[in-house]
Order: structure tokens, then sequence, then C-alpha cells
């Protein structure tokens, strides 16, 4: 029997009636609320074959453990992750077997080590389906883990994005080495910038927690270290930030091969 949990918000909600309707439970709406986003909300709900239900902020924040749902809320079955990490890396190598080189699609993945807060990685993972990354992998301790917290502050993404929670960082950073993946790490104390970094190829991006950083394992591991020119009086950037500094350069770089 699939397992359930709650998701809440417009955003997260109106993702999950977009990609995986037959997956909602319930669906719950605060019927005090009549404005606009809400009528529209609803409507798509019933477009979708979903029924909602109504409910009021009270019981809704029971059910959320806290106020921002923004009226709405819904308990979903999990969806069932298509593939491990390997099977992933596996499909995007075949993918690319028969294609000429200007139309092979090189692996972009973030590596967050140490993220903890699951706003950020909510953030994060937000930044990661914006910039076409087609996974974020973690270690299983001292990481956040996808909660219903991280579901919303990711506006849909958690479920979009694949995250992979791994036991052994370094290790599997020596697996997408055998892979051909380059792994890059940024660091404060780097020489090389964001900027002089070749991050067209198949490319791994690790980020740490703003302040402490990566673990020192993490970046021995690492192929290269750059760092993000900061111009003003603050040293560092919040860990969603950099990921979509960095992130999207990479796109760039990508979009004018």
């Amino acid at each position: 029997m699939s397992s359930s949990k709650i998701l809440f918000g417009f955003h997260a909600l109106g993702v999950r009636l977009k990609t995986a309707p037959n997956s909602i439970i319930e669906l719950y709406y605060d019927s005090s609320r009549r404005d606009a986003r809400m009528r529209s909300f609803i409507d798509r709900a019933n477009e979708s074959g979903v029924r909602p239900v109504e409910s009021d902020g009270e019981r809704l924040s029971r059910l959320c453990g806290g106020h921002g749902h923004q009226g709405v809320a819904a308990r979903v079955k999990e969806l069932a992750q298509a593939h491990s990490l390997d099977e992933l890396l596996e499909s995007l190598e075949a993918a690319n077997e028969d294609v000429t080189v200007e139309k092979r699609q090189n692996p972009l993945i973030l590596v967050l080590d140490g993220i903890t807060d699951p706003h950020n990685l909510g953030a994060c993972l937000r930044v990661a389906d914006g910039a076409g990354v087609h996974a974020v992998i973690a270690p299983k301790d001292h990481a956040a883990g996808i909660n219903a917290t991280v579901a919303k502050v990711a506006s849909g993404a958690a479920e979009t994005v694949p995250y992979f929670m791994v036991t052994n960082l370094a290790r599997t950073l020596g697996e997408l080495k055998e892979r051909n993946i380059w792994i890059v790490g940024t660091s404060d104390a780097a020489e090389k910038t964001l900027y002089q970094a070749d991050l067209k190829g198949p490319v791994a991006l690790v980020l740490g927690a703003e302040g402490s950083g990566m673990r020192q394992l993490t970046a021995r591991t690492c192929d290269e270290l750059i760092s993000i020119p900061m111009r003003g009086a603050v040293e560092s950037l919040n860990v969603s930030v950099a990921s979509g500094v960095c992130l999207f350069e990479a796109v760039r770089q990508r979009s004018a091969v």
C-alpha cells in the first residue's frame, strides 16, 4: 500500500494537480476565502477530476502543523521515484549514444553538503528545476529530507527534481567521476572564479552550507574549486542564491554552445 503525505500551498498543489491528479487522496480548502486565486484553484481542481472539500483555516493549520498553507492542503500518495541515481545517469548516457555532439544532453547535477534548513533545501530545489538540473544529491546525515515545508518552498519542484540522499557522499562523487562527470566545488578561498570555469560538459556542482561550507573530505574529492566573486561587504551568499548563480552560469555556457 502506498504511503501518503501532506502537501500545502498553491504552487505545490498546483504542480501535483498538473502532473499527478490521481495521486491526490483528499483536497481541502478554506471556504472563507473567496478571492480570485482560490476560485481559479478550485476550478483547476475540478477540471483535473479532484473534488475539493470545504474546510477552515484552523483545521488546515492542524493538518499542516502551521499557518503557511495559504488556505489549501491535501493528503496525497507518495510518488514513486522513477530511477535510482545509477539508473538516471545510465538513461542519460543511453540517450546520448545515438545523437550528434551538438544534441547531447550533458548531465548537470547539484550536490548539497550539509544543508539542514528545509527552507534552504526547498529554495535550492526550485532553482534546480528552473535550471533543468537532472538530479540533486545530498548525504543522508546532516541534511534535510523532503517534508511539507520543503515541498511548499520548492513550489512544486520537490515533485519534479529527483532528490537522492546517499550514505557516503565522497564515494558517490567518486562514482560520478567514473562516469566522466567533472566535480566542481564552491569555496570562498578558491582562486579560480565561477566565470573562469568550463561548465559546458557533464558537471556536478557542489555547494556547502553558508558559513561552514563543504566538509573537508568533500572538498578534497572535488576536481576543481571555484569561488563566486563578491564585490560588496558581505562575504558569502545564502546557499540557494549561490546555487542559482552557479547553475544559471552553467545554463548560460551551455546555451552558447
